[in-house]
Order: structure tokens, then sequence, then C-alpha cells
């Protein structure tokens, strides 16, 4: 039996203020395909659900009923304390009856501590699995909000799906520029925009995260590899687009290439190395990044290839939070080299070049000495 296909895929829906996630809800929240979602919202003032769809609320107004079958219920105290709750909380039987979580968040809200929560707290992993981050963008202030707001800059950095809202809004040009900087930002993530491709909600909830027991194909699209281009010969596709990095590009607005102070601080690089990694070396290779600058490793996906191993190793993390590493049952494709994707901010590829560098001279050193108890850095 599958260890976890039985728990509840949670889908966290981002977004900066104003970029239309009430409208977004509130179009999700009417599909019949939803009636066995929890929908938890941060505080349903902000959130304004339309009242035609309300069925009935309890005396609190902390959860309410929709017409369509769903439950919206607010966070009381801690989103960990209402996850824990909720299976108990929303029985129908006896037993849980939703088999799908949505947590919307406030438009400030930055996403790291809520991935930490559903990956990294025992009891939660136990129930739950975190499916995919969605961030939605407006397309009309979408580059304001990004050159203001390096939250907003974050949020679309970690997602899984990019979803555009107010494209039919906005000017066909700016959206395509847009789009472009998303994708510099985080080359890995598919964008979409609402106004075509919001008429199946499902659509949006696909299963796009990290579940150990994942498929060959699901890896591989899981780490979206292929859109670091070409030869993945530790290839960097950040945002070096033809830039001269010598030049400000803070001047440049009203072109194409709005590329900016903020941009320039978060960039995607997709490593590949060739030879399997002892266990050793990958482990204190990880240890010093993140002591080194563990914050700013916004997120990591992985496949490695251990020498004392002939199966692949999965690994996930969100800054300092690491997901258990799952070991899949075989390798996806005959391409045994390790692979990993890193979304950084203040970081460069030579930073995580330079450390494997040297803890692998420091291991090799030990291996001369035939001291290899310890390699404490």
């Amino acid at each position: 039996m599958n260890k976890r296909a039985n728990t509840v895929p949670v889908t966290l829906l981002t977004g900066f203020l104003g970029a239309g996630k009430t409208t977004l809800l509130n179009r999700m929240i009417r599909a019949p395909e939803l009636a066995d979602t929890l929908v938890i919202i941060n505080e349903f003032g902000s959130v304004g659900l339309d009242h035609d769809l309300i069925a009935k609320s309890n005396e609190d107004g902390t959860v309410v009923e929709m017409s369509s079958g769903c439950l919206c219920c607010t966070i009381k105290g801690d989103l960990q304390k209402t996850l824990k709750e909720a299976p108990e909380r929303f029985v129908r039987d006896g037993k849980r009856w939703f088999n799908r979580v949505i947590i919307e968040t406030t438009g400030l809200a930055d996403p790291a501590p809520i991935i930490h929560t559903i990956m990294a707290d025992g009891e939660l992993v136990a129930t739950y699995r975190l499916a995919q981050v969605i961030a939605l963008v407006d397309a009309v202030n979408g580059s304001d909000t990004l050159d203001m707001q390096p939250e907003a800059l974050k949020q679309a950095a970690m997602a899984d799906t990019l979803l555009l809202s107010k494209t039919d809004l906005a000017d066909g040009g700016d959206v395509v520029a847009l789009k472009d900087r998303l994708h510099a930002i985080n080359p890995a993530a598919s964008i979409l925009s609402t106004a075509d491709d919001i008429e199946d909600p499902l659509a949006l909830l696909n299963d796009a995260g990290f579940n150990p027991d994942l498929k060959s194909e699901e890896v591989i699209a899981w780490l979206k590899q292929e859109a670091y281009d070409g030869d993945h010969h530790h290839h960097h596709h950040g945002h070096d687009h033809g830039h001269d990095h010598g030049h400000d590009h803070g001047h440049d607005h009203g072109h194409h290439h709005d590329v900016n102070r903020h941009d320039d601080r978060i960039s995607s690089v997709s490593l590949t190395i060739d030879e399997p990694l002892p266990a050793e070396i990958f482990d204190q290779w990880f240890a010093l990044l993140s002591s080194l600058n563990g914050a700013n490793m916004l997120r990591v996906k992985g496949l490695i290839h251990l020498k004392e191993m002939d199966k692949p190793l999965v690994i996930h993390g969100v800054q300092h939070i690491w997901h258990p590493p799952a070991v899949m049952p075989e390798w996806p494709s005959d391409d045994r080299r390790s692979r990993i994707v890193f979304i950084l901010r203040d970081m460069s590829e030579s930073t995580l070049q330079d450390a494997l560098e040297f803890v692998t001279e420091k291991y090799e050193k030990a291996q001369l000495q035939g001291d290899t108890t310890s390699l404490g850095l």
C-alpha cells in the first residue's frame, strides 16, 4: 500500500494584495468537483466570499458551508493547530470528509513558513502533503508590485504554478514582458492566465508537488529541469538575458527587459553532477550551504545519485527546512546523473560549486589520511 496515497493534497494559494484571490476563490468554490474540499482562509472579512454561495455558517462565523458542498474555515490561532484539528473537527459519519485542502494566504504573506508547517511537522506529514504552491499575479500591476515588493518576488520564485489575473485588462505587450520576467525568475513554473484556464478549476489543482511515491514521469515533471534550456551541464538560466551586469537596470523601466535590482537578487540554477556523490560529501555540502546562507536557498528540488545507493534519492527543501529524503524505486530514465534545481536569493551558482569543491577536497584529504571518522566542518 502506497504510504502517501491516502494523504490529503494541500494547495497553497498566494498572491499579492489586489491580485484577485477573492474572485478566483469564489469561482473555484462554485465548482461541484470541489465539494470535498476544505478551504482555509486567514479571515473572512478580507476574503469576501459571495453570500449567495453560502449555505450556512456556525455561530461565530468561523466555519461556512458553501452551496457546492465545500467548507471554508478561518484560521483560529495558527495554521498548525487548524490543520491538526481539522480531520477530527470536520467529520461525517465518523470519517474525515474532506479530500483536499486549499489554504488562502494574506497578500503580504511569505509562503515559506506555511510550506515549512506542512513539510516539517511529523503529525501533519502523516495526514497532508504539499501538492502545489500557486502564486496569483495581477497582469495589470504585477510588474510594479514585483519592483516594489520583495515578498511578491519571493512568492513568484517559490511557486509551482504562476497564475496571471486580469490579462484581459492589461496591454498585450506588457503581459508578454511580465511572462518573460516571471519565467526568468522561475523557469520551472507553469504560467497560466485565469481568464483562459480557470473554467476548469481542477486543472489548476494538479498535484504538482512532492510526493515520495511519485512515478518516474512525475518526478521529471516536478523537477521541470528541461525548463532550464539546452544541455544541463551547470547551465545557469537566471537573469542574464544579454544584459551587461555593469549597468544599473533600475532605470530602464518602460522597456521590455525591465529586469531590475530585485530580480537580480533572485536566480534559478540547475546543476547536474556527473559522478555519483559519496553520501558524506552530499551531507557536508548541504550542511555547509545551509550554514552559510540557508535562508536564501528559497527552494531546492533534486534527484541525487549517492555512491552508496543504486536507487535515486529525491530531496526537497525550502530555506532551512527539509522534507525527509525519499528513495525512489528506480531511476526515471537512463540518465543517472544527480540533478538539482535551486531557487536562490543573493547567492550565485559559483557559491554552490565552491562549497561542493571545498567539501570534496576535505573528504579526499581525510580518505588519504585514513581518517573517515569525522569531517566536522
